[in-house]
């Protein structure tokens, strides 16, 4: 169910529900109980993953990251990646040529109009679920619910998939300060240690920092006294929990020794002034630098692109803090050497109508609308697929969500046929019959 504001904002009912984030109540107390979690997990599902462990183990070498720039509520299609000029459905906007031959895409995003030799647009997506809390499911794990198992977001499978074990930094972290749509992500059927760190109150992670009347000896000590105590327990007592509390307090130590990571005034001056001042400008600088230092999955979520009002003027906001950013990101990104190795994806749970309503917004849509791939793995430059001239349906390149997850595996060079097995239950990693858009890789 959800309910319209008076300002034309579609609001969920579950978005009204306050949720505790991953280490919001002190990074041991979480990564521990989070541990117990994953050990029932893992001891009643049984999870096992059916590939070779070279293939794994070359694959973490390869430093492959992902970049999630999560447009909550669905952006339209419209005014970003598929504009309709001079169609009754089209808006006030005009389509610009980008610096990719034959590729116009909407003016409301000039600066990565002159970047598209990083990006595929995908045009066509067809998902059929125009419900935030069930459009959002979907996109994130590739496939529809099931009752009878809790499916593993991308997030997850990608820090399930490059994640290394032996790594001080997190695995999945999911970056979202706004007060509306925020959406936690789960590890599923993993297990809590895929789980997203998810900040939704500040950029830098609440409790990891070593308390200042503590001295740095003491806190050496202390860790010392605690795995020596932990291994002789261990040693006679041989067990999943046991190990996976071990391996948790170990992340702790390495989440308080990467809190910096999260502190933009690490950065010069330059480099911040370039991402400029706004909170998505900032937490795609913090995505940088987390994937700059091998975590392998960054979500960072920008709000709210719902538009049942007034649909022009908040494009016109979200749109310029999208394509500055982005822009930003790209190219530092590159200038480091690392888009080779990062994928970066924009992404919402729906499109929107190509009908304009009476309070000239645009309402809930999934039947023909886009997304976009820049970086590794991805033929830049292109536009795949084709809606009609007034973007009701789409009439060329079909695309489901589970055919965008496999595309996504297949650019991070991850097989998505492989399965795991759930107790006696395959599951491979992108849902049965999909296929990955050939037309969009490298």
């Amino acid at each position: 169910m959800s309910r319209i504001s008076k300002s034309g904002i579609c609001i969920p009912a579950h978005h009204a529900v306050s949720r505790r984030g991953f280490l919001s109540d002190g990074a041991i107390r979480a990564v521990g109980a989070l541990t117990v979690a994953g050990c029932f997990s893992s001891d009643m599902g049984q999870i096992h993953a059916l590939r070779s462990e070279e293939v794994a183990s070359e694959l973490r070498k390869q430093h492959k990251r992902v970049i999630l720039l999560w447009l909550a509520g669905g952006a339209s299609q419209f005014e970003t990646w598929d504009p309709k000029p001079g169609a009754k459905t089209g808006g006030p906007f005009r389509a610009i040529q980008t610096n990719a031959n034959g590729v116009h895409i909407s003016e409301l995003l000039p600066e990565l109009a002159q970047r598209m030799q990083h990006t595929a647009i995908i045009r066509s997506l067809n998902t059929k679920i125009a419900d935030h809390g069930r459009g959002a499911d979907l996109m994130e794990t590739g496939r529809l619910k099931d009752p009878s198992i809790v499916y593993p977001d991308l997030g997850a499978v990608v820090a399930r998939e490059l994640g290394r074990m032996e790594s001080k930094v997190p695995d999945y972290v999911s970056l979202y300060t706004s007060t509306e749509g925020r959406r936690k992500g789960t590890s599923g059927f993993l297990g809590a240690r895929y789980a997203p760190m998810f900040l939704s109150e500040s950029m830098i992670p609440p409790n990891i920092a070593r308390l200042e009347t503590l001295t740095e000896i003491d806190h050496h000590d202390r860790a010392a006294l605690r795995d020596a105590l932990g291994r002789r327990f261990a040693a006679s007592r041989r067990s999943h929990a046991v190990d996976s509390q071990n391996s948790a307090y170990q992340r702790v130590n390495g989440l308080m020794a990467s809190a910096e990571l999260f502190d933009i005034t690490q950065e010069s001056a330059e480099v911040q002034a370039r991402y400029g001042p706004t909170q998505f400008g900032h937490q795609c600088l913090i995505a940088r630098r987390l994937v700059e230092a091998g975590v392998p999955f960054v979500k960072v979520a920008r709000a709210w692109w719902d538009s049942h009002g007034q649909n022009f003027e908040t494009h016109q906001e979200l749109c310029a803090d999208l394509d500055h950013s982005m822009s930003v990101l790209l190219d530092d990104l590159e200038q480091r050497g690392l888009l080779k190795n990062t994928l970066v994806i924009t992404l919402g749970e729906f499109g929107r109508t190509p009908q304009i309503n009476s309070s000239l917004g645009r309402d809930h849509f999934a039947s023909a609308w886009s997304c976009s791939l820049s970086g590794l793995g991805i033929r830049g430059g292109v536009a795949y697929g084709k809606t009609d001239p007034e973007g009701h349906t789409v009439v060329e390149g079909e695309a489901s969500a589970a055919d965008l997850f496999a595309t996504i595996l297949s650019a991070l060079g991850i097989d998505h046929t492989q399965e795991y097995t759930v107790g006696a239950r395959p599951v491979p990693l992108a849902d049965f019959g999909s296929k990955p858009i050939a037309e969009v890789l490298s």
